[in-house]
């Protein structure tokens, strides 16, 4: 794998995005890292913030046996905000909120800091990873991710399922699952979690650095524009969510079932159920198309966000 990595290589000159340093201070890599924490989150709080809306209603849909379309969709987001409101709409945005950031925040981080180390493993310093490292890199961010912060991502499509009766806020939540049903529910369906979060997270990681490194190769500009930046983004998120979106779909349905009404069951269980009573493509794939609007758009703010925050941190420190 080494010579024929090695040949593939693209050599980076100062490129604030993709740079593997060779050697750096141990200063220089605590605040790298810190660097790459704050816009991480910063990332995350601003992409999931403007699809709010959107999320919620694909996550009402996914945990529920209804026929998803576009009609049906924007009519609950309607009826939601007559009857409840106009910030009713940013329900569970709190929880997502408390989720996101840390999320954003330790996948960004972890997928520079695994650049760096299967840069060295590979020896690439100071060059591109070629493309499974590079995709690698992204899965294991995600991995990382969402091991750390699973039981927010249940704690929020609780909260975005639920009426505001139900649970006051996210401590409350907690309390009641606690309580109710058990610690152990707080990591119920992390396995497809996981499972979806490998495609996920390594593709849109691979075809977001992909892009970047074709348009510098045809382009000639050492860095692409802001509105470049959103288009490679939005392309990353259709690639990612497409690949992972039937096991997002198995993780909602076993993170509510215990205020739904479908059994606990296990994820060959809950997707042969889905299978069963509604179909491949219209049970596994509800709401795609909701995710194909949302998801670029999130994803596109996300990198976008994280990239100019770093070149601009950067800047400054220098």
């Amino acid at each position: 794998m080494g010579n024929g990595v090695k040949e593939g290589a693209v050599r980076l000159r100062e490129d604030a995005d993709t740079v593997l340093p060779s050697s750096v201070p141990s200063k220089t890599d605590h605040r790298q890292v810190l660097s790459s924490l704050f816009s991480g989150a910063l990332a995350g709080a601003l992409a999931k913030t403007a699809v709010a809306p959107l999320d919620r209603t694909k996550i009402i849909f996914q945990v529920s046996s209804k026929r998803f379309s576009a009609k049906e969709a924007f009519r609950l987001l309607y009826y939601t905000y007559l009857h409840e409101g106009f910030f009713s709409l940013w329900r569970g945005n709190s929880a997502t909120m408390v989720r996101v950031v840390p999320y954003a925040a330790i996948q960004f981080s972890a997928h520079e800091e695994y650049k760096r180390i299967l840069g060295r493993y590979y020896g690439f310093r100071g060059e591109a990873l070629p493309p499974w490292p590079r995709l690698l890199a992204g899965a294991l961010a995600g991995i990382t991710a969402a091991s750390l912060t699973y039981p927010l991502d249940l704690v929020r499509a609780r909260m975005a399922v639920t009426p505001k009766e139900m649970y006051s806020n996210i401590f409350h939540v907690f309390i009641r699952i606690s309580r109710e049903e058990g610690l152990r529910t707080l990591y119920h369906g992390f396995t497809p979690t996981v499972l979806g979060v490998i495609p996920y997270a390594g593709l849109s990681f691979f075809t977001y650095e992909t892009l970047k490194s074709l348009h510098r190769e045809y382009s000639g500009h050492r860095q692409p524009h802001p509105f470049e930046r959103m288009i490679f983004g939005a392309c990353a998120g259709i690639i990612g969510q497409s690949a992972s979106y039937p096991l997002d779909v198995v993780r909602r349905r076993m993170q509510t079932a215990g205020i739904t009404g479908h059994p606990r069951t296990s994820i060959a269980c809950t997707l042969s159920t889905i299978v069963r009573e509604e179909g491949v493509v219209r049970g596994l794939y509800k709401g795609l198309s909701m995710n194909w609007l949302k998801g670029p758009i999130a994803v596109g703010i996300s990198f976008t966000t994280f990239d100019l925050m770093q070149i601009l941190l950067r800047r400054l420190q220098s």
